[in-house]
């Protein structure tokens, strides 16, 4: 299978996840749940479907329950808007890159670097001699 279309298939399958995510899958675990990422073998048998409940990381293990249990649903409303022959085994994963980010950003908010000066001090290039430049 060429690249495009496995890249295609991808984003079709993480649509179709997404939008069954909102509108048909009953279970309050998986309220609030995000694909962040899908990703598809050469020859569709296997999606890893990476999944994330934004800025909450306690409910991992509920989430990824929630989302074993209606794995074989999420599976039939794929083989019915998806226009493939066989439709792949879905493996969710936690995505722990949202994590990952706000640990960084809480970083970079810590660091304690001093104050920019409000305008730099002009230099008149033309009254520059060539060895000051």
């Amino acid at each position: 299978m060429s690249k495009i279309r496995q890249q295609r298939t991808a984003e079709q399958i993480q649509y179709i996840l997404s939008d069954i995510f909102q509108r048909g899958l009953r279970d309050p675990r998986a309220a609030g749940v995000t694909i962040t990422e899908v990703r598809i073998d050469r020859e569709l048998q296997h999606v890893d479907v990476y999944v994330n409940a934004l800025g909450d990381e306690s409910r991992e293990r509920e989430v990824m329950a929630a989302l074993r249990s209606a794995a074989g649903f999420l599976r039939h409303e794929l083989a019915q808007r998806l226009p493939i022959r066989s439709v792949p085994q879905l493996h969710f994963r936690w995505d722990p890159s949202l994590a990952q980010a706000e640990a960084v950003h809480e970083i970079l908010d810590s660091l304690a670097l001093p104050p920019l000066p409000e305008e730099p001090p002009e230099t008149d290039w033309d009254e520059l001699d060539e060895e000051e430049v």
